[in-house]
């Protein structure tokens, strides 16, 4: 039995989906749900082997559904518009069906899920697809054991590089995130954050002073009291983007 996994805030679609999916052979679908977090959820309950997920849903969107599932699970993404294929297709899903759904299109994409030879996504791979060329991230997406966690920039205080991880400190909790600092970097608004050193990237607002620390180096101290490492070349990309406020 192929496990399917069914995400669409439409309940009509739902149905129509449920319709056609239950008539391919030896098809069990385990969960069906009508927001992205419901679908996180589910996923890490059930497992599915393949989720069809809608782009457009309330809590998360599909993209962000996708950068929080088992990279094992074989994602089709399943919408009324056709401008997101490119970016579906840019984070690794098996395939991309437009609404109205047609049987055999339907049954040729789960054919291609189910023949699907599994690879890792890189979860910020995912990340950036789901924004619009230059837009900036407006929010950060961490599972938290069994939670999620939405995290808007605006409350990023600073971020930590821990091997494969970024540990991001916000509110006075922190988070950690399969993610690469510099991807992470990538995705924000770089007149609100700053890489002050390889290993730490902060919201500029954040920075109450920057003080000398020993012979050429210099510290930040945050609005909290933190204190971070600053690096030569992190001194001078502060430099510049305060001068450039004043």
């Amino acid at each position: 039995m192929t496990s399917v996994l069914i995400a669409d805030d439409e309940p009509q679609a739902r149905a129509v989906l449920r319709e056609m999916l239950t008539a391919e052979p030896d098809v069990q679908i385990v969960a069906e749900c009508a927001t992205g977090l419901e679908a996180v959820k589910s996923a890490t309950e059930f497992r599915p082997q393949v989720a069809f997920l809608d782009i457009d849903m309330p809590k998360l969107d599909g993209f962000e559904v996708m950068e929080l599932l088992d990279p094992a699970i074989a994602v089709v993404f399943v919408t009324a518009y056709d401008s997101y294929a490119l970016r579906a297709f840019e984070v690794h899903a098996v395939d991309y069906v437009l609404k109205p759904f047609r049987a055999e299109r339907l049954h040729e994409a789960f054919e291609h899920a189910r023949a699907r030879s599994l690879s890792r996504v890189e979860p910020a791979l995912v990340a950036q697809a789901a924004r619009p060329p230059g837009e900036h991230a407006r929010r950060i997406v961490v599972k938290d054991g069994s939670k999620l966690q939405l995290i808007p920039v605006e409350k990023l205080d600073y971020a930590q590089a821990q091997d494969d991880y970024v540990a991001l400190r916000s509110e006075g909790r922190e988070y950690l995130k399969t993610q690469t600092l510099a991807s992470l970097e990538a995705s924000l608004d770089p007149e609100h954050f700053v890489r002050i050193h390889r290993s730490y990237l902060v919201r500029l607002e954040c920075i109450r002073a920057i003080e000398p620390y020993a012979k050429n180096s210099h510290e930040a101290r945050l609005q909290d009291g933190t204190r971070l490492p600053v690096s030569r070349e992190g001194h001078a990309r502060l430099r510049q983007l305060l001068d450039a406020r004043t």
